[in-house]
């Protein structure tokens, strides 16, 4: 069962606040997989503890220098499952985990 939009409509806002694309299903993550020239990097958002108190915050401060993946994009375990289950299914050789971050180049990490 999904997390109610309302609840973490805040937390999908700080990231989309720093111009990360948000990908909600598993043809948006494909998509973006397939059409990022150069690095991708995705973010696995979460409601948890972690992810408010290290994760959001230090990819904040990480986009705030110039050198930087070509694309920043963001799932949210718990909402987007099947977009979340799609971003980890590209992560090989990493076992999930919320929050965590991937950076791809041609749909590799």
């Amino acid at each position: 069962m999904s997390y109610p939009e309302f609840f973490i409509a805040p937390m999908r806002q700080e990231l989309t606040q720093l111009g990360v694309k948000e990908l909600r299903t598993a043809a948006d993550v494909d998509a973006s997989v397939r059409e990022t020239d150069g690095t991708l990097m995705i973010v696995v958002n979460s409601v948890c503890g972690c992810a408010a108190g290290k994760a959001r915050p230090g990819l904040a401060l990480a986009l705030q220098y110039a050198v930087r993946p070509d694309v920043v994009a963001t799932v949210f375990a718990g909402a987007d499952v099947e977009a979340t289950e799609r971003a980890r299914g590209y992560f090989v050789g990493y076992p999930p985990s919320s929050p965590s971050i991937a950076i791809l180049r041609a749909g590799k990490v």
